[in-house]
Formats: structure tokens, C-alpha cells, sequence
């Protein structure tokens, strides 16, 4: 039975769909696996009760039995992010404050991976209300690394990351505004896509810097979890129409032969990074040449200290959707510092300052599709750091250098935020001290496909992967 949790979700889909496993017996062996392994990390939350879970994957098979296949994700024991909305389930945001909260509707993306035949069996651990790569809160306690629990699984998404690199979930939801899809997909050794804006249905007439995407343990299983997820939704005035299906599995190696890649580093030393994060990445980037692409160093001809400023601005806009509960003493005294500090510095933020920060926005997109008019794709780090102290809410210093703000330590991710273009966290491999990082691909907008193409490629030169499952695996 612990066999098929190591499988990758679309072998255990295939086995569920020929049914040659039940989905009971799926459902049974994650559930004793999550029993076994999340008290270490503490990645799964709100787990729902095992025999409630347990009937509902005999409702599966009954389907099954009677001619009713869903989705390929029919009978998969699946955890939702709790930034998100599932009918039925708690919905923190991993704030006191929502502590008691159950959502009464499913979020648009929640919505169709049930309809695919996912059972929704809980949550995954969040920082409160997503902000930090370090996933603590006061609901649930903090998430820790599978590679070593006294280290950080990071954030936001870091439920998500840790519970797919311990085979606890077969693929993750995740959701990502500054870099909450690739920071931890790179503390966790596994692959986390920030698709195009709009590519997965939100609300709203702005396109702020949010999106959801998926992670998988492998390419095919990202791609199909996207597949699920994509697709325009009348409730979303800013999705894309382009047909979900283009993004179906199998994803086919890209041939990089002749390929060009840029590879932004640290920016001429403007990123503080740990050392031996950039000599992983710059070995990945030899993977890309091994297989035939040119990598020439090429940091983006734009000032960083400008896009940094560009981006607190938006931030700091984004975060007075929040105003009405820091606009109640009480409750403000229950959020944690760093929420505060990006509302009210939202709210000394100016109609101007965001006027200003949207042009910004626009001259950095130019940069970047200039850029590609050279390169089929960009490289840049997904870390600054390796996985750190759990009980350190963020990294003050990089070698030597001190950090200004609490997420200034990952601003390598930032400026593929803010261009909208789909960016792919992958592994790049180990320290010396048996900690992961990962490198970002990023591709031309709306090329989701060919991002997963050339990743494919990647992964099967490296299986980190399949080669380096956590130490209690």
C-alpha cells in the first residue's frame, strides 16, 4: 500500500481509472501515510474524519464500477491551500481571527477540481494571509522542512510543498504573489508553475500580482493539474480564453538544440544570495547547455532598486483589501506584524504613487519581451537563501547583508511577478548541508507549454525528484 503513494498522480490516476487499485485503497494508504508523516512537518491542516473520507472514495468506486469517470483525477486525495474557499471546510487564512471561519462555497479553481473527481480531504498550511515565504501562523503552528524539520518548508504555499515532497498529496494547489509558488517548490525539491495572469480564473478588473497554479513531482503532473484549473470563468473578467486542453499531458521534451537562455544571476551582485545557491543554479544552467541551449549571463538592462520600489507599491495597494480589520483595534491587535506594517503603509499610498508604479510596471514588461526578441527563455535564482530555522520568522541578514523589510530576502522573485508571464519553479539540487534550492524558467506570455516542454527536458536530464525523496522516505 505505501507503494502507491510514491507514485506520480498520473500512474496512481491510471491505475484508479483500469481499476487495477480501488480508490478506497488509494485513500487508505495516503491517510496512514499522512498519519504517519505529518506530525513531523505539519503540512496537512483540518484534516477531514477518516471515515467520512473513506466513504467517499466507495462513492468513487461505485462510480467507477458503474461507468461514471469524473476526471483523471477521479478518487485522488487532494489538500487546498487555506488562502482558498472549500465548501464545507475551515478557511483561516491562518489568522486567529477566521480561526472558527468554515467557507460555505468552493473558490472557481476549488470548484473544478472537485467536478475532475478529487476528494477534498483538508487544508494545506499557510503563513497568515499568505504573506511571507516562512509558513507560520496562530491557527495551526508552523510548517517544517522534510529535508530537515528544524528548517522552514517556506511559504506560502509551504503546506503545499512540504505534504507533495513527503508523498502525503499526489499534486498541490498553490497560489503565488511575490514568489509563493517557487520559493518553496525550491525549499521542497519539487516543481511549482506561476502560470500567465489569468490563466487560472480570479476575480477582479486589476491585474494585481496573484495567481493560483499547481505543483507536482513532475512536469506531466503539473500540467495536468493546470489543465484542471485553467480555462475562463464569467466571474473573472480578466481570464484567458484560450482552450485548457492545449495544456494536456504528455508534455513532450523540448529539443534545445540552438536554444537561447538568459541567465540573470544575481544581478551583477545586487541580490544578496547565500553562498552555494548560485553555484547550483549556475549547474543547472550547464544542464540547459549539456542539452544543447547557449546560457549567456545577461542581468535585465532595468534598475532593480526601481523594480523593488515598483513592486512595494503594489503590495502595499494590494494589501488594503484588508483595511477593514485593521480599521478595528481589536482585531488589529490579533494580526500579526507584518501584516500591519503593509497596511499602513498602504495607506499612505497615493492615486499618483499607484499611477507612477503602473507605468513602471509597464516599462519593466517592455524590458522583458525585448529581452525575449534574443532569448527563448530567462533563468533566475527561486532562493536567495537555503531553507532556514523554522523558528525564524525571516532572515534578517544574507551573508553579511542586512534585510530591510521581511520578504526582501526573496526579491529575486519579484520581477517575474510583476510581468504576468508563467514562470516555473524546478529543483536545482543540494547544499552540503542536504538542503534544496531551485532555479526559475521563465517563458514568453502565455507559453505555459513550452515552459513545461523545456522543463521536461530538464527533468528527465536530472530526476532530482525521483533520485532525492526526503530523508524518511
Amino acid at each position: 500500500m505505501t507503494d502507491l503513494v510514491r507514485l506520480d498522480a498520473l500512474d496512481l490516476s491510471r491505475l484508479i481509472r483500469t481499476r487495477e487499485v480501488s480508490c478506497a485503497e488509494v485513500m487508505r494508504a495516503y491517510l496512514d501515510h499522512i498519519d504517519a508523516h505529518n506530525p513531523r512537518v505539519n503540512a496537512i491542516v483540518a484534516l477531514r474524519d477518516r471515515d467520512d473520507l473513506l466513504a467517499e472514495a466507495d462513492e468513487r468506486d461505485r462510480d467507477l464500477a458503474a461507468g461514471r469517470y469524473l476526471g483523471w483525477m477521479h478518487g485522488l486525495p487532494h489538500a487546498v491551500k487555506d488562502l482558498a474557499s472549500v465548501a464545507g471546510l475551515p478557511w483561516t487564512n491562518g489568522s486567529p481571527i477566521y480561526a472558527d471561519r468554515v467557507a460555505d462555497v468552493d473558490d472557481a479553481f476549488v470548484a473544478r477540481i472537485r467536478a475532475a473527481g478529487a476528494i477534498l480531504i483538508g487544508k494545506t498550511n499557510v503563513p497568515e494571509f499568505g504573506l511571507g515565504s516562512q509558513s507560520y501562523n496562530g491557527v495551526y503552528g508552523t510548517t517544517r522542512n522534510p529535508y530537515d524539520p528544524s528548517r522552514t518548508a517556506g511559504g506560502s504555499s509551504g503546506g503545499a510543498a512540504a505534504g507533495l515532497a513527503l508523498r502525503m498529496l499526489p499534486v498541490a494547489d498553490g497560489g503565488d504573489y511575490m514568489g509563493s509558488l517557487r520559493n518553496p517548490a525550491a525549499f521542497n525539491n519539487v516543481y511549482g508553475l506561476r502560470p500567465s495572469y489569468g490563466r487560472v480564473p480570479g476575480p477582479g478588473f486589476v491585474a494585481q500580482l496573484a495567481v493560483i497554479g499547481p505543483m507536482g513531482r513532475s512536469v506531466d503532473d503539473v500540467a495536468a493539474l493546470l489543465q484542471v484549473m485553467a480555462g475562463p470563468d464569467d466571474g473573472a473578467p480578466l481570464s484567458q480564453h484560450a482552450d485548457p486542453a492545449a495544456l494536456a499531458p504528455p508534455i513532450e521534451p523540448a529539443d534545445l538544440r540552438g536554444a537561447r537562455l538568459a541567465w540573470v544571476g544575481d544581478w551583477d551582485g545586487y541580490l544578496a544570495t547565500e553562498p552555494g545557491i548560485l553555484d547550483l543554479n549556475r549547474d543547472a544552467c550547464a544542464v540547459f547547455e549539456r542539452l544543447g541551449a547557449q546560457v549567456d549571463a545577461v542581468p535585465p538592462p532595468f534598475p532593480p532598486e526601481r523594480l523593488w520600489n515598483m513592486f512595494l507599491t503594489w503590495r502595499w495597494w494590494a494589501n488594503l483589501s484588508r483595511y477593514d480589520l485593521y480599521a478595528d483595534p481589536a482585531l488589529r491587535e490579533q494580526l500579526k506584524p507584518e501584516v500591519r506594517w503593509e497596511i499602513e503603509h498602504g495607506l499612505k499610498v497615493t492615486a499618483l504613487d499607484i499611477t507612477q508604479a503602473m507605468a513602471e510596471r509597464d516599462a519593466w514588461y517592455a524590458t522583458v519581451i525585448a529581452m525575449f526578441r534574443t532569448y527563448d527563455y530567462i533563468l533566475a535564482p527561486s532562493a536567495q537563501v537555503f531553507p532556514f530555522d523554522a523558528g525564524t520568522h525571516w532572515p534578517t541578514e544574507i551573508a553579511g547583508r542586512e534585510m530591510d523589510t521581511y520578504h526582501r530576502w526573496m526579491e529575486t522573485v519579484a520581477p517575474w511577478s510583476l510581468t504576468g508571464l508563467p514562470a516555473l519553479g524546478m529543483p536545482a539540487g543540494f547544499g552540503p548541508n542536504g538542503l534544496p534550492t531551485g532555479i526559475t524558467l521563465i517563458g514568453r506570455p502565455c507559453g505555459e507549454r513550452d515552459v513545461l516542454s523545456t522543463a521536461k527536458s530538464y527533468e528527465q536530464a536530472t530526476q532530482f525528484v525521483r533520485d532525492n525523496p526526503p530523508p524518511p522516505l
